[in-house]
């Protein structure tokens, strides 16, 4: 579906809660589906980084399934 979209931008205006915004975006990895966007705060990059590998493909359950079992403190 990407490559028939094409390469763009897109912006939704919303309220931000201020401790979100404080959060370094290179630790957050985010999801969103018709009615909720996830946000996912890692420790560092690379773990985001490695969490983005291996979800790839997952559903937002399933996303949510592995970060619990692997990254929930």
């Amino acid at each position: 579906m990407a490559n028939e979209i094409g390469l763009r931008l897109l912006c939704i205006k919303t309220d931000i809660p201020a401790e979100i915004c404080e959060i370094d975006d290179e630790l957050k990895a985010i999801y969103h589906a018709r009615d909720t966007v996830c946000i996912w705060v890692f420790k560092s990059r690379e773990e985001r980084n490695t969490f983005m590998d291996e979800t790839a493909g997952m559903t937002k359950n399933e996303r949510e399934n592995h970060f619990s079992q692997k990254y929930a403190e």
